[in-house]
This record gives structure tokens, C-alpha cells and sequence, in this order.
């Protein structure tokens, strides 16, 4: 995975632009998969997304810290929308 500091600028576009299309490994890929998945469809998590996790290598703990920095990540955003915080750039 890549630190935040060391992810080069045209990698960083290609992941906002459409991460799908980015340079990424196949874990960083499923990492982000799953992370939509959770972000934008919650209810639609289903075993298998976790079997394809689990089947490409993934520990059962590794799985739980993506689900966590995730579930997270949207809350803290949410909280910051319902407040009309908005980010600096």
C-alpha cells in the first residue's frame, strides 16, 4: 500500500480521477473495491465480497482494519457535511 506522503502526483489524480484505471496493485484495487462498496452500498455486502477478500490473501484482521478505517472515514465525513464544515485545500 502506498503512504500518503510517498503516492506520486499522477498516481493521486488517477485515483480520483477513477481509481478502476489507476496503476494500482490488484490488493490496492480490492482494498478499494470493497471500500466503495462499503461507502456507497453498504446493505449489498454480501459472504462473497469477503471470500474474494479472504481468497486473495487477506487476514481475517486485515479485512476488520478496512472495514473500520472505512466506517470511519464515512462518519467522520458525514459529521462534517451535517455541520457544513467544509475542507481547506
Amino acid at each position: 500500500m502506498h503512504a500518503l506522503g510517498g503516492i506520486n502526483k499522477n498516481l493521486k489524480e488517477e485515483l480520483i480521477s477513477d481509481y478502476r484505471s489507476a496503476d494500482i496493485s490488484n490488493e490496492d484495487f480490492l482494498i478499494l473495491e470493497y471500500t466503495e462498496k462499503i461507502t456507497l452500498r453498504p446493505a449489498e455486502i454480501k459472504k462473497t465480497d469477503i471470500d474474494t477478500l479472504l481468497d486473495f490473501g487477506f487476514s481475517q484482521a486485515a479485512i476488520h482494519d478496512i472495514v473500520q478505517v472505512a466506517a470511519y472515514f464515512n462518519y467522520v465525513n458525514r459529521l462534517a457535511d451535517s455541520f457544513g464544515i467544509e475542507l481547506e485545500e
